[in-house]
């Protein structure tokens, strides 16, 4: 656990220091969802039946966007072989590393959904299921773009290569996210769904950080 927290505080610290790569995910956030209106129409009704799947997909396209960087640069600096090769497993500091990686730039959007989607005329009611439904999902989408990340952090230009790999496996976190959000809309049952991404996130919060070492082993040649 001391290893763990002194990691976290670093990857606290570090991203603290480079404010684009939190602000950068959010304003992204904001843009599309603020910009989607103009691009069809500003009715209400039309609105709320497409604002599941825009928040969703400007959410999942927002993670996407944080993910390239997230370990170019300590394999650049050189602190990416000093990870793999501490008398620690390697899963320690990953496992810092993506959760620092979630708060800085996963959270907010969690917080900030609230905001557009009563811009995009959801009801108050639904507002609630909007957040449980992006906290649970979105550490899903980072932790699954973290081993495309990992495998791809040797090759240059990776960003296209990370893309092909992890958006077919986002799918399934999209289609029950907005589904949640749809079905609460709709006046139906949501906690099945909700269930559904917990599953989910437990799985990946299990798995997901001893994938994503293996994957910084594989493309690091250790």
């Amino acid at each position: 656990m001391s290893v763990f927290r002194a990691a976290l505080s670093r990857e606290l610290l570090v991203l603290w220091r480079s404010p684009a790569e939190i602000i950068n995910p959010l304003f992204f956030f904001v843009m599309v969802i603020s910009l989607f209106p103009l691009a069809i129409s500003p009715k209400p009704e039309l609105l709320a039946l497409v604002a599941p799947g825009v928040l969703w997909v400007a959410a999942l396209l927002a993670v996407m966007l944080s993910l390239d960087g997230l370990f170019r640069r300590d394999q650049e600096s050189g602190v990416l072989e000093l990870l793999l090769t501490a008398p620690v497993m390697a899963v320690v500091p990953v496992s810092a590393k993506l959760l620092a990686h979630w708060l800085l730039t996963g959270l907010p959007l969690v917080l900030i959904s609230p905001v557009l989607a009563h811009m995009l005329q959801l009801p108050d009611a639904v507002l609630g299921t909007v957040m449980l439904s992006l906290l649970l999902g979105t550490p899903v989408l980072t932790i699954i773009g973290a081993i495309g990340a990992a495998l791809t952090v040797g090759l240059n230009r990776g960003g296209i290569l990370l893309a092909v790999l992890v958006l077919p496996l986002y799918i399934p976190v999209l289609i029950f996210g907005a589904g949640a959000v749809s079905a609460a809309v709709d006046g139906g049952a949501v906690n099945g769904i909700l269930a559904i991404l917990g599953a989910l996130l437990a799985l990946t919060v299990s798995l997901g950080p001893l994938a994503v070492a293996a994957g910084l082993k594989i493309s690091s040649g250790n």
